[in-house]
C-alpha cells in the first residue's frame, strides 16, 4: 500500500484496516523429540512459558483490540499472559485448533517414515494432495482456518487482533489467504516459529503479509 501512513505494527486510529498478529503458541513438551502435535493436548515446556511472557510484554503496549486462540492448552497457555496484560478476554474458537495427523500424533518423521513409508513419500512430495496417514484434509484444515480469520476480521475492522494457534495450520491459512497453493506450504513456510510474530494486514478479500517470524526481541514494544 504505496504511500501510507498505515504502518506495520503501529497504524494510526481511524486506519481502515484489521491487523493480525499470528503467533504459534510456545514450544512445548514434545518439542525436544520434535514430535508431531496435532489434536492432541500437550502443556507448554519451561521455554514455552518464557515465550509466552515475552508475547504479554509485547502484547501490553500493541495497543489490542481482542486476542483469539485455539482451544489446545498450549495456545491458551500462550494466550494468558498477554490476556492478563491487556485485560482483554481470549475469545477460543474452534476452527484454529491445529490439524490432526491422525496416525502420525506423536511421533517423530523418523519414527513416521519407518512406519508408514510410502505414505510419507507421498506427503512430502505434495502434503496437501496426500496427508499424513488417518490425518485432516489439508484443504478442509486451510478452510476453517481462513473462515476463522476473516470472522475475525469482520469483528475487528480497523483492529489489531492477537491470533495465538499452530504451526501447520498457521501455514495453511497463509497459503490460502494468499492465493499459494496449499501443495507447497512446507517449502514456501518451512515453520512458524515458536512465540514469534507473523503479522497479516486484511481488506475485504485482500490480505498482505508484513511480517512473518519475526522474534519479540526485534519488534517495538517488547523489552527482551
Amino acid at each position: 500500500m504505496a504511500g501510507s501512513s498505515c504502518g506495520a505494527t503501529r497504524p494510526p486510529e481511524g486506519c481502515p484496516l484489521t491487523h493480525l498478529f499470528l503467533v504459534r503458541h510456545g514450544t512445548t513438551i514434545w518439542h525436544a523429540e520434535n514430535r508431531y502435535a496435532g489434536s492432541s493436548d500437550v502443556a507448554l515446556d519451561p521455554s514455552g512459558y518464557a515465550q509466552a511472557e515475552r508475547l504479554a510484554t509485547w502484547a501490553s503496549e500493541a495497543r489490542l483490540a481482542a486476542i483469539w486462540c485455539s482451544p489446545l492448552s498450549r495456545a491458551r497457555e500462550t494466550a494468558g499472559p498477554a490476556a492478563r496484560a491487556t485485560g482483554l478476554e481470549p475469545r477460543i474458537d474452534e476452527r484454529l485448533r491445529e490439524t490432526d495427523f491422525g496416525l502420525v500424533e506423536g511421533k517423530t518423521m523418523a519414527e513416521a517414515e519407518e512406519l508408514f513409508p510410502a505414505e510419507i513419500r507421498r506427503f512430502k512430495a505434495d502434503p496437501a494432495a496426500y496427508p499424513m496417514p488417518g490425518g485432516e484434509n489439508p484443504h478442509e484444515a486451510a478452510q476453517r482456518a481462513v473462515s476463522a480469520l476473516r470472522d475475525i476480521t469482520v469483528a475487528h475492522p480497523h483492529g489489531h487482533v492477537l491470533v495465538v494457534a499452530h504451526n501447520t495450520l498457521l501455514r495453511l491459512a497463509l497459503c490460502s489467504l494468499l492465493r499459494i497453493p496449499l501443495a507447497y506450504y512446507r517449502r514456501v513456510f518451512p515453520a512458524v516459529r515458536n512465540g514469534a510474530l507473523t503479522e497479516l494486514r486484511i481488506k475485504d478479500e485482500n490480505a498482505a503479509l508484513l511480517q512473518y517470524n519475526s522474534p519479540l526481541s526485534a519488534i517495538g514494544g517488547s523489552k527482551t
